[in-house]
């Protein structure tokens, strides 16, 4: 991957729903590479501020040279969105004029075969965003993907890839993956994407066989879903009256929760039963912005493949 020519996805749009202000303070709860985070600053320039925050150290740091002209109008944190409130206390920032979410899994991670995001590149079946020290709850150190394929029960590992792959022969993969294990563990991402091919009938789609149980699986590793459930209404909570929640989601089970949770904030607000500090306009959180998800133009996907399934969701705080 080229870092410089990395071009973030739905850029302009993000810019043009959150309108950036030189005044304003904003959260890239997901900063990746740095590239929303570069078109926010420049944006809001002179004096706009830039909260970025991320699971992936090595991420950051790119991000930190990307943005390093900004000077202090920029903060970098290790850490995890649905944290928000707590991670932004320690910066005594309490309230912020916008937010962005980019989920699902970078072009740097897909690319970087020791992290074993992809069964395009021989590497250690791993799939974690980070290491899970990053967390500042309880929560325990999630598992390597390896743990989880190695160790998991075959139901354990049928609900995984149905709930979060939608894969219609996890039953089948589910079995070879025991039946190969009993033999010699299952180590890398060639290794495992290879058994879960042998399990699927041939030629019964476009994409590649292993590509919904990788993505399963990287999802339940990372808590992914959990995790954007709880962050959502951590950001809404922290976004001031008039403030912007950018969304961008790469598959159906993102996208639904972030679409059914504006159109559930829309209709009631999220303060606590009888709160006497409730300022909910008509007692709703959100004025949703885009009726229907934006996605990227054909040329956009062109140049850049990986954007084709990106759907961009808006919604205004009351």
């Amino acid at each position: 991957m080229d870092r410089q020519q990395h071009i973030p996805v739905l850029c302009d749009e993000v810019l043009d729903f959150l309108k950036p202000q030189p005044d304003g303070v904003y959260v890239d709860g997901t900063v990746g590479l740095g590239g929303h985070s570069y078109a926010i600053l420049k944006a809001s320039a002179p004096d706009g501020y830039v909260i970025g925050i991320d699971l992936d150290p090595d991420a950051l740091a790119i991000a930190k040279e990307k943005l390093h002209t900004f000077g202090d109008r920029h903060c970098l944190i290790n850490g995890n969105f649905a944290e928000m409130p707590v991670l932004l206390k320690e910066c005594s920032i309490y309230a912020v004029d916008g937010v962005l979410l980019d989920l699902g899994v970078s072009s740097l991670q897909l690319d970087t075969p020791h992290r074993g995001f992809s069964f395009n590149h021989p590497g250690p079946l791993d799939m974690r965003m980070g290491s899970g020290h990053e967390l500042n709850t309880n929560q325990e150190i999630p598992p390597t993907a390896m743990q989880v394929v190695n160790h998991s029960s075959m139901d354990t590992l049928v609900d995984i890839f149905k709930r979060y792959g939608e894969e219609r022969f996890a039953r089948r993969i589910a079995a070879r993956i025991l039946e190969t294990r009993q033999q010699i563990p299952i180590t890398t991402t060639t290794h495992f994407a290879e058994i879960v091919k042998s399990a699927v009938p041939q030629k019964t789609s476009k994409i590649h066989p292993a590509t919904r149980v990788f993505q399963a699986l990287r999802i339940h590793v990372n808590r992914e879903l959990e995790n954007l459930e709880i962050g959502l209404d951590a950001v809404i909570s922290l976004l001031k009256p008039g403030g912007r929640l950018c969304v961008i989601a790469f598959h159906s089970l993102e996208d639904r929760i972030v679409k059914r949770r504006f159109q559930m904030c829309a209709k009631t607000c999220i303060c606590p039963p009888k709160s006497p500090v409730c300022i909910c306009e008509h007692k709703s959180s959100l004025q949703i912005l885009t009726k229907r998800p934006i996605v990227p133009d054909a040329s956009v996907v062109q140049h850049n493949p990986r954007a084709r399934s990106a759907k961009l969701r808006v919604a205004r705080k009351l």
